[in-house]
């Protein structure tokens, strides 16, 4: 049996010798590198935090004291050493498998769950706090990566922190990698603190300093500040500290009895204190090493030579490079275009755009709402900039889009990549609520493309319109479309009719256009005619055909790839009801309830019913229903 296999709890983590430690490292390495090749997943951030995690497990107690991962994608390695190293983490991203991130509902050591960036310093401080309140001797540690810092909200807790506790471990997480390379000034400062030998000699023995000096006995008795005021004489203190913050660094992250050393000097202290703590994003794995980004997050791969393993020999474009192809080309022809992303510019096929027009391009760090704030300003200075962000990221910037885009009509394009379903990362990263949010806000544009080249034409169209426009499009590849040399700009609020029909009408929106070609086919098997539409414009809708359709049909059928409540679906029947026609809709969409991970797609999509199937005879049982009450009307 493997040393990892021995590992059952904590426990197993704090009784090993100093010598197996090592060994544990390199096996869990392998067990990672093993089930993400399989499964993908985050690699580089995982074999990067292994010591530092192990060395967690050796000094604190978990789950009497907290482990907050920043965004929480570093957390395979705790899963590993909390008990759950067995089928479910083979199955790791997939049905019945474990999350990809931390997730209260999966283990009592996991203290809090998050996916997106920034979240683990205020939620720390907020479990210190209640901890104060209570009375209670229990540690909080907040692992946050350096890119972390470049969010607002980590910013907003940092200014906090003094004022709410005196009892609080922060690590700073260094590898100098977000998703992509980190940018910014706070990116260069940590370097600055890396390489800056005198700093950390200094800070470890001031007060041996000031024993040797006139009057330094004088000044250690003044207390903590007088010796940072000291310091600063000499070289000029962290950051962290002008926020009160004692800080300690830079340590070696994969130096296990160093790691613990400070850990135990952190877990003793009497104020709140920061380690920085230098790792190897992919360390133990030289491909991911030398391909950061790329093992980030990665597909499934070949282990000895790290590259994916495809599942076609050709396969149609990715949504996401129709979108950076597209904006690279218009680009081209007008210079006040401009691209923004927030730390992803492989992810949203920016990078496509950089490596042609960097002059044109940029990158914020993970910061969504200074992105969309930051594209306002350039938008109200006569360029035109196109925001690519995910659909769940760009949550995080709704006041942005109203106070700063919407209000003032600028404008802005948002393409927003990954709406609908993120199958393997779960609820955090499904882009299903986008319709429903953006929907109510005055001024904007909104569209779905059905495909690839009706994507590069609403992007077109985004890019005239006076205002601020959106465009909704799935992960992954589209259904296979050649793009026109030149796209072409679509008239506003217009839909598109693809089949007509006598009992049922479908709208189908975006992704979901595909699945309502199958259900007009299969509803012609059980001699319904059905018809079909294609929406393309959520916002403004073209009621028009809408109430053409309602007037002529027994019932309207809307599919989406969006939450129910609020869609795509809702805005239809509302324009019915204004208008007072009897014609009933049935509203396809996901269900009002968090979705989990999942192996696929589909396999979700078969959990909740919204497989072609399970509509077909949902729409069955509603023209039946009708029908029944349209034969008691003439009996009456």
């Amino acid at each position: 049996m493997s040393l990892l296999d021995s590992i059952k709890g904590p426990e197993d983590v704090q009784s090993l010798k100093a010598h197996e430690i090592p060994v544990l490292a390199s096996e869990i390495r392998e067990r990672i590198i093993q089930v993400t090749s399989k499964n993908g997943g985050h690699v580089g951030p995982n074999l990067g935090v292994v010591e530092l995690t192990i060395a967690l497990h050796r000094v604190f107690s978990s789950p009497k004291d907290s482990f907050l991962f920043d965004v929480s994608h570093q957390g395979y390695v705790h899963k590993l050493l909390t008990g759950r190293n067995d089928q479910r983490f083979d199955a790791l991203r997939k049905d019945g498998g474990l999350s990809g991130f931390l997730n209260q509902k999966e283990s009592e050591h996991d203290a809090f769950g998050a996916g997106h960036a920034g979240t683990a310093l205020s939620a720390a401080l907020g479990m210190a706090t209640a901890r104060d309140l209570k009375g209670t001797d229990d540690h909080v540690v907040a692992v946050c990566g350096d890119a972390a810092f470049t969010c607002g909200v980590t910013l907003e807790a940092l200014n906090n922190v003094t004022e709410s506790t005196e009892k609080l471990i922060i690590i700073l997480n260094d590898n100098k990698w977000s998703i992509a390379k980190n940018v910014g000034a706070l990116s260069k400062y940590f370097n600055e603190l890396i390489t800056n030998p005198i700093y950390n000699r200094i800070n470890d023995d001031l007060e041996r300093f000031l024993h040797k000096i006139p009057g330094g006995k004088k000044i250690i008795k003044l207390g903590a500040k007088w010796k940072r005021d000291t310091k600063d004489f000499l070289i000029s203190s962290s950051i962290f500290e002008k926020f009160g913050i004692r800080y300690i660094g830079p340590i070696d992250g994969h130096d296990p009895k160093q790691l613990e050393y400070y850990l135990e000097f952190a877990k003793n202290a009497t104020q709140p204190v920061l380690l920085h703590v230098l790792t190897t994003k992919g360390k133990g794995y030289d491909v991911a090493i030398k391909n950061p980004e790329r093992f980030h997050g990665a597909s499934p791969f070949n282990i000895d030579t790290g590259k994916s393993i495809e599942t076609k020999q050709k396969p149609a474009l990715k949504y996401q490079e129709v979108m950076g192809m597209t904006l690279t080309k218009l680009a081209k022809e007008d210079k006040k275009i401009v691209g923004i992303t927030a730390a992803m510019p492989s992810g949203t096929s920016l990078n496509i755009l950089e490596k042609e027009l960097p002059n044109q391009f940029f990158d914020v760090g993970i910061a969504e709402e200074h992105a969309v704030l930051y594209a306002a300003g350039m938008a109200s200075k006569g360029f035109h900039p196109v925001c690519s962000i995910y659909s769940t990221f760009l949550q995080r910037a709704y006041d942005q889009i109203i106070h700063d885009v919407a209000i003032q009509n600028l404008p802005v394009l948002f393409c927003m990549d990954r709406s609908g379903l993120s199958a393997n990362d779960g609820a955090t990263h499904h882009g299903l609520f986008d319709l429903s949010y953006l929907r109510p806000i005055p001024n904007c544009l909104i569209m779905a493309p059905a495909d690839e080249d009706e994507m590069a034409d609403m992007i077109k169209t985004g890019l005239n319109y006076k205002g601020p426009s959106f465009v909704r499009y799935p992960r992954g590849e589209g259904p296979g479309k050649t793009l026109k040399e030149t796209p072409t700009a679509l008239e506003i609020g217009l839909s598109k009719r693809a089949h007509e029909g006598i009992e049922v009408d479908i709208w189908a929106l975006g992704a979901m256009f595909n699945l309502g070609e199958k259900l007009v086919l299969r509803l012609s098997e059980h001699n319904i005619t059905a018809g079909l539409v294609n929406p393309r414009f959520v916002k403004p809708i073209d009621k028009k055909a809408i109430l053409s359709s309602a007037k002529k049909s027994k019932l309207i059928v809307t599919l989406e790839d969006n939450v129910i409540n609020g869609g795509f679906g809702s805005a239809v029947t509302e324009v019915i009801n204004d208008s007072e026609i009897n014609c009933p809709v049935e509203r396809i969409g996901w269900p009002d309830k968090f979705i989990d991970h999942g192996s696929s797609v589909q396999q979700l999509r078969d959990s909740v019913n919204l497989d072609l199937e399970s509509i077909l005879q949902k729409v069955i049982l509603r023209i039946q229903s009708i029908e029944q009450e349209e034969a008691k009307v003439e009996l009456n």
